[in-house]
This record gives structure tokens, sequence and C-alpha cells, in this order.
């Protein structure tokens, strides 16, 4: 099942559940499915849209001075995949990437990302770069 079909079928369970914050929270993700004008999303489509939707409440909690995750952010991480951690980004380039193929350490990123995917943050592969 993919996870469009996903996050539509927990929406079914916490409507019967009587969850009122998942069924709001479910909503409004699939809301923002709907603004793409597209029946069927890719789990990269559908991906990219739960990682801005929580960038937006992680911002907004900050404003706000609250520094505890809101159920909003832990709702939309379910449905997130893992995410790479440093020391696998980090022994994945030192396994993979002759840095003398490149003009600059920055040119390996296009790598690595295309490696990684969604699993790895390009924030922090940017700074595992610039440290090395």
């Amino acid at each position: 099942m993919n996870l469009q079909k996903q996050i539509k079928s927990d929406l079914t369970a916490a409507i019967k559940a009587k969850d009122e914050k998942k069924k709001d929270t479910l909503r409004v993700i699939l809301g923002e499915f709907s603004r793409l004008h597209k029946k069927d999303l890719s789990d990269d489509e559908v991906i990219k849209i739960l990682k801005k939707l929580m960038k937006s409440e992680k911002e907004l909690l900050e404003k706000k001075g609250d520094e505890t995750d809101s159920r909003f952010v832990s709702i939309i991480e379910n449905y997130l995949p893992k995410m790479a951690t440093q020391a696998e980004i980090s022994n994945w380039i030192d396994q993979n990437i002759d840095f003398s193929k490149f003009e600059n350490k920055m040119k390996a990123m296009g790598l690595i990302m295309k490696h990684f995917g969604t699993t790895a943050d390009g924030n922090a592969v940017k700074k595992l770069l610039q440290k090395m």
C-alpha cells in the first residue's frame, strides 16, 4: 500500500476511533495532496509534502517559543522514512566517494543525495561535507 492510501485508511480509522487530533492532522495532509490536483502521488511526492508541513509546524512552534513537539509533528513523523544518521552518511561517503574526481567537495553532494534520496537532510549533508 502506498503512503497516500495508508494516510487515507488511517483517517478512516481515526474517524471511527473518534481521535480528533489525528483526524484533523490527516485531513490537513490530505488537503495538501488535493492542492496538487493529482489523483495519485508517488511516495516521494508524499514525503516532500509531509516534510514541508513538518518544517512549517516546527517554525511556527519556534516563533511561539514552544520547544515541545506538537502532536501534529509526531503524527507526521510516523509516515516519514527513518532518516540516515550522520555516521551512516559519513561512512557511505568514506567508502564510495573519491573527492579527487571533483573540483570541490560540494560537487559530490548531488551523488550523495541521489544515493540517500529522502532519507538524508540536505543541510546535514552539506555541513558534513564542509567538515571533511
